[in-house]
């Protein structure tokens, strides 16, 4: 049996809810991958290796969750890593097409590799990293909704 999941997103930035996801797959999954997604197409605020860096941070007290990069196919960096579980945060319906279809699809590349949804703590379920990006960039604090070193980060971004 498979006891490894992956928890693939582009944390542009990590967000407290994505923490949660984190944690409470920790609970359940002995070892969990957590994949920073390579797509310079979304013109992403942090670059790829910044996002590595931050993560490894806030995920260092565990060595049993490993931050990895990739681009191209998911199914196949799973194959890579012996993983047979697909971790996909929902938010809200509106998330539920698109993640279904990408379930789907995963699926018939790959039979052998589940997708299971999970849905974060209520306080978080509004958050998104698109959100979180907009409301920076308008100003406005971004305390309570990211981890600290993500808040300093941005910080330090628009000091740039």
């Amino acid at each position: 049996m498979h006891t490894a999941a992956i928890y693939p997103g582009s944390f542009d930035p990590a967000t407290n809810g994505h923490l949660d996801i984190i944690r409470r797959c920790r609970r359940i999954f002995p070892r969990l991958v957590v994949a920073i997604l390579d797509n310079p197409r979304k013109q992403p605020l942090f670059s790829l290796q910044e996002r590595i860096e931050m993560l490894e941070a806030l995920l260092q007290d565990d060595p049993l969750i490993e931050v990895l990069a990739f681009d191209g196919l998911l199914v196949n960096v799973a194959r890579e890593h012996d993983v047979r579980v697909i971790i996909r945060g929902l938010r809200a319906i509106s998330d539920f097409e698109y993640e279904f279809q990408m379930a789907m699809m995963n699926r018939y590349l790959e039979g052998s590799i589940e997708t299971l949804f999970m849905v974060p703590d209520q306080a978080y379920t509004y958050l998104s990293s698109s959100l979180i990006k907009e409301i920076y960039s308008l100003g406005a604090s971004v305390q309570g909704m990211v981890p600290e070193l993500v808040a300093e980060r941005l910080r330090e971004l628009s000091k740039r």
